[in-house]
């Protein structure tokens, strides 16, 4: 296929014609994303290919290029998308290129990222530089002043005036469990907690305690998070409880069992397990006795018609980078296109199932070739009558193996996807292959079939998981869900508008 590329011209010192009209950068061809998936798909720079991309004129073109040539995490990109984010006063492609710094990471990383992190003042840059900050830190690539320097701004963004960027910074500040400030960062949690009006924010905040200071939180706060109204708080205030091991605990959780939430409660639960040296549940076979399940909702999309299945190939086949949809495109100026779908119409699939349906929506945006792979799946009818082979209360609901032990796939890998959309209630990721135990962790681009649906917010899961979608509707039906329930049929319905 020919190619065609553009890019931007570079005037030196060239007198300025104040009645020339300046021609605009015309926007690239439908195949120059291809080739950027596809280079990204192989984790490969292309020799130069995608530094090309990153200096295009054509500013979707240059962003999808700084996120492709992070998740190649090549040291050569480093330079590239440093050298980009400092000479761009385009608010997209400065959050692009640092979130794909983060990817990247490492030691030459960190400078420029904690460059970004205490002087950018655009929203979707802060997102992309906390996201950044968490990966570096996490992979303890900060030197102990570049550290403490982190950990004070990220600090200060708790107090800023964007909702999201106040939780994501609560977020980030988990992977300074271990700094030698640690205990300042629990004091500024609880803080920041005290003082929240919002509810996204305070559960991030009581979220990061439970995951990473549970022992050292204020009980004070714990206990005023049980009480809170927003059920995502009370949830990350169980989880925290749970965690800290103290039995005394139980007559605090216990009146939570009779929550009008059925995720607290299937929470509760669990803590209470815990608490009493029980094994958590691994394969949810029925559900707990005393939980409420939610009732049926209204079906808002019962009356849009099932697609038809276009003949399928005997065997899934692997998803192509040609076959990609490239009508969305990815534009993060704002914090809320940073960390959602990009506008434009988006595929949506029904999955029936024998609870009821439920609504998927995907972004081709951000990972183009699960969002193809699924749908390909879907058409092909392999998913269904799949069965839900892993269902952990309060965690995931995780299906998309035809064997239905957890161990069936299609018989081909695709790369991994990563993205600024958080774990957070009722996303669609692929699942992956871990290594053995003891360091068990995520095996990159070795997602295949398996799909799970989260049921509370696993932030734990950014670093290394691909979001390709949301849940849009059915929310209930997945509180009802128990592994002997199957999906009956996987169907493409007609685009969001």
């Amino acid at each position: 296929m020919f190619l065609r590329l553009i890019f931007c011209l570079t005037l030196a010192s060239a007198p300025i014609v104040v009645s020339a009209a300046v021609p605009a950068c015309p926007s690239a061809d439908p195949g120059v994303f291809v080739q950027i998936t596809r280079l990204d798909a192989a984790r490969d720079l292309g020799n130069g290919a995608l530094a090309g991309f990153l200096s295009s004129c054509d500013r979707q073109t240059a962003i999808r290029a700084a996120l492709a040539i992070g998740r190649t995490k090549k040291n050569a990109g480093v330079p590239l998308l440093a050298n980009r984010y400092a000479g761009s006063t385009d608010i997209g492609l400065r959050a692009m290129s640092v979130y794909g710094l983060g990817l990247i990471g490492g030691i030459p990383a960190a400078q420029p990222v904690l460059g970004a992190l205490l002087r950018d003042r655009a929203g979707a840059v802060q997102v992309a530089a906390l996201d950044a900050t968490d990966r570096i830190e996490t992979a303890h690539m900060f030197s102990v002043t570049q550290e403490r320097q982190a950990g004070r701004r990220i600090r200060e963004l708790l107090g800023v005036g964007d909702v999201i960027v106040r939780g994501r910074a609560a977020t980030a500040l988990e992977a300074f469990h271990g700094s030698s400030f640690a205990q300042d960062v629990v004091g500024s949690l609880a803080r920041a907690y005290a003082r929240e009006p919002d509810s996204y924010v305070r559960w991030h905040v009581v979220w990061t305690l439970f995951r990473a200071y549970a022992k050292r939180a204020p009980v004070e706060t714990l206990q005023a998070a049980l009480h809170d109204r927003a059920e995502l708080v009370r949830i990350e205030a169980v989880r925290a409880f749970g965690r800290r091991g103290d039995k005394s605990a139980l007559a605090l959780l216990q009146p939570l069992t009779d929550d009008p939430s059925w995720r607290v409660q299937e929470q509760t639960l669990e803590a209470i397990n815990a608490l009493q040296g029980k094994p958590a549940t691994a394969h949810l076979k029925a559900i707990p006795a005393g939980v409420h399940t939610p009732a049926p909702e209204p079906d808002k999309f019962a009356s849009l018609p099932a697609l038809p299945r276009t003949t399928a190939s005997a065997k899934p086949q692997k998803p192509s980078p040609d076959a990609i949809s490239t009508t969305t495109k990815l534009d993060p100026a704002t914090i809320a296109l940073m960390t959602g779908p990009a506008k434009g119409p988006h595929p949506r699939v029904r999955l029936v199932t024998t609870q009821g349906n439920i609504y998927l929506e995907l972004f081709p945006e951000w990972a183009p070739l699960t969002v193809e792979n699924f749908l390909n799946l879907t058409n092909a009818g392999y998913y269904d009558n799949n069965v839900w082979f892993r269902i952990v209360p309060d965690f995931v609901v995780q299906t998309g193996d035809p064997s239905n032990t957890g161990n069936g796939d299609a018989g081909y890998t695709i790369p991994a996807e990563e993205n600024p959309i958080e774990q957070s209630s009722y996303v669609i990721s692929m699942g992956m292959n871990y290594t053995d135990p003891p360091n068990a962790h995520a095996i990159r681009d070795s997602a295949g079939t398996q799909f799970y649906i989260t049921l509370s917010p696993q932030l734990h899961l950014n670093r290394d998981f691909t979001v390709f979608g949301r849940v849009i509707g059915g929310m209930d039906v997945l509180g009802r869900l128990i592994e002997s329930d199957k999906i009956i049929r996987a169907e493409r319905i007609p685009d969001s508008p």
